[in-house]
């Protein structure tokens, strides 16, 4: 357990440095939460029990990929997959599944980004690969995710069909949601494109009297 921890706090610092990199590049952050979590020793016996799995340190390692787990919300989805892609174009990270479930959602309308990633954890006398998954979503589907796990949990019992459909119907209301804001979120960076190239085109008229390098002023207004 000690080093899916390590692993945890391997990937949370990398996912920091991300986000402080963006903002201070793009004056923007694609990150409203990050949450991680380790498996109880329970729920990992529990796991392996119902998947059949041998039980042994080994078997764990082999066949349950999300001890370590780490969520992330996103504002559109368009930040799922942009971060998606920072993520993997770590050079020390080796990606071992992808599953894309923004494009193709679950039958009960999960919506989110699944990468099992596996990452070096360095001790003082050796050196491990762990493997951690990573979820990423936006605020919409995090939302309805949380609530459906709970109405299941809660109930704790076959769910009868007719709520099965409402969750459905809800996940597709949050997707609607996630759409209109992503293009009201597209629509203002055009706007805010705009204004700059205005801005530039303004402050290259009052430089023919201060003569300043075009380059310079151009680089003023580059994220």
């Amino acid at each position: 357990m000690m080093l899916y921890k390590f692993a945890l706090d391997e990937m949370n610092t990398k996912i920091k440095i991300l986000q402080e990199e963006f903002q201070l590049m793009h004056e923007y952050n694609p990150i409203e939460h990050v949450n991680s979590r380790l498996k109880s020793p329970e729920s990992i016996l529990k796991k392996l029990h119902r998947k059949n799995y041998k039980i042994s340190l080994d078997s764990i390692k082999e066949n349950i990929k999300d001890v370590a787990g780490i969520r992330i919300t996103c504002s559109f989805i368009s930040d799922c997959y942009h971060l998606s892609e920072m993520i993997q174009k770590q050079s020390d990270i080796k990606i071992i599944e992808v599953k894309d479930y923004l494009k193709n959602p679950k039958p009960n309308g999960y919506k989110s980004l699944h990468l099992i990633l596996e990452v070096p954890v360095y001790m003082s006398d050796r050196h491990d690969s762990v493997c951690v998954e990573v979820q990423i979503r936006t605020i919409a589907m995090d939302f309805w995710a949380s609530l459906e796990h709970k109405i299941y949990y809660k109930y704790n019992k076959e769910i009868p069909e007719r709520l099965i459909q409402e969750l459905k119907e809800a996940a597709d209301s949050a997707a609607i949601l996630d759409q209109k804001m992503e293009e009201l979120h597209k629509e203002v960076d055009e706007l805010k494109g705009q204004e700059k190239t205005h801005e530039l085109e303004q402050l290259l008229m009052t430089n023919e009297s201060i003569n300043l390098p075009p380059n310079f002023l151009k680089s003023l207004f580059n994220d």
